[in-house]
């Protein structure tokens, strides 16, 4: 056995060691392993860490929930299948992110109040124009060749930014209330230093898919700006905020959210068939009768499913129709 190595060794031991060594029995790689078996935990002073890993994977909880909102948004506006997922949530220094992003951007400079200080949300012009595009009545290409954004593609973009940016209120949520603010666009990254260049910010990476169009998305949040509602963002803290409401208030909660929700409503007042003769010779004052009499009830169609039927008719000078009966077939 080899002693410890506070201990003398005889001269007898020493032999017998040696004698280890070269008769195989001890190998001395194995004994170094054994006495250098710390590790070394590389820190930098000028990149200090401001959060833990476990409030980094809250973050990540909230742009999870943020993400599903974002695809749900852009499916509804953009008419089409939109994919979105947080690749990566990790700390940088403000430089090292604005260095990072091409020149000329999409930069959406934004407040989250009542914290203090001002974050930026990155699209990358891929999927910028590709929005614009397909808002424009385009198949969602993207046509960008380097160019900055026109006067009008920017009010474009900031009207959906402003949309955006009202998820980070329900996304944000689960941890505190906050009242998402679009500040500016901008084009170039150098206007847009929101704090000083050593800074350390937190940058959520979100990946986009918009049809066949793919791109990123970044939101760089300043470390300053979260460190007041730094304890929020301890799972610890999450779950058991989670784990003391009761089923009743979250049934509550869930109701309400539900019932904000917006769903297109179409009346149909009657249908009709005619030749493509009759309908290239149609004119100014021509009647095209429908099936149904005045008598019969219109159909309410809710989000293309037939709900209700009702009577037409005036409501304070408006056109209305009342409800008279409701379709249960094809309901749980």
């Amino acid at each position: 056995m080899v002693k410890q190595m506070s201990e003398v060794l005889s001269q007898s031991e020493i032999d017998a060691l040696l004698l280890a060594m070269q008769s195989g029995e001890v190998d001395l790689k194995d004994t170094n392993n054994e006495t250098c078996n710390k590790t070394i935990k590389v820190y930098d002073f000028c990149r200090p860490n401001k959060f833990s890993k476990d409030q980094l994977n809250t973050i990540t909880v909230i742009y999870e929930n943020f993400c599903r909102l974002l695809g749900t948004l852009f499916s509804g506006l953009l008419r089409i299948k939109v994919m979105a997922k947080v690749v990566s949530v990790d700390q940088f220094t403000y430089d090292e992110f604005i260095r990072s992003i091409p020149s000329p951007s999409i930069l959406s400079v934004f407040s989250l109040m009542p914290l203090e200080g001002k974050g930026i949300m990155e699209i990358n012009p891929i999927i910028g124009f590709s929005i614009i595009d397909r808002l424009f009545g385009g198949p969602g290409l993207s046509t960008f060749n380097g160019r900055p954004l026109t006067e009008i593609e920017k009010n474009v973009i900031q009207k959906m930014s402003e949309k955006v940016l009202l998820l980070f209120k329900d996304a944000w949520s689960i941890c505190c209330e906050v009242n998402p603010f679009l500040e500016v666009i901008e084009i170039n990254p150098q206007f847009t230093q929101v704090v000083s260049p050593r800074e350390m910010v937190v940058i959520i990476t979100i990946n986009i898919k918009i049809g066949e169009t793919e791109g990123l998305i970044n939101i760089c949040l300043p470390c300053l700006m979260l460190e007041p509602i730094a304890e929020k963002l301890s799972t610890k803290f999450w779950f058991a905020g989670l784990s003391h409401s009761s089923s009743e208030n979250h049934s509550r909660d869930l109701q309400k959210i539900v019932e904000k929700t917006a769903i297109p409503l179409a009346v149909v007042l009657g249908k009709s068939t005619i030749t493509i003769r009759e309908l290239l010779e149609l004119q100014t004052g021509d009647v095209i009768p429908l099936e149904k009499g005045k008598e019969h009830n219109v159909e309410v169609y809710v989000d293309s499913k037939l709900k209700f039927y009702g009577k037409p008719g005036l409501y304070s000078k408006k056109l209305a129709v009342k409800i008279e009966r409701v379709n249960h077939e094809g309901s749980d």
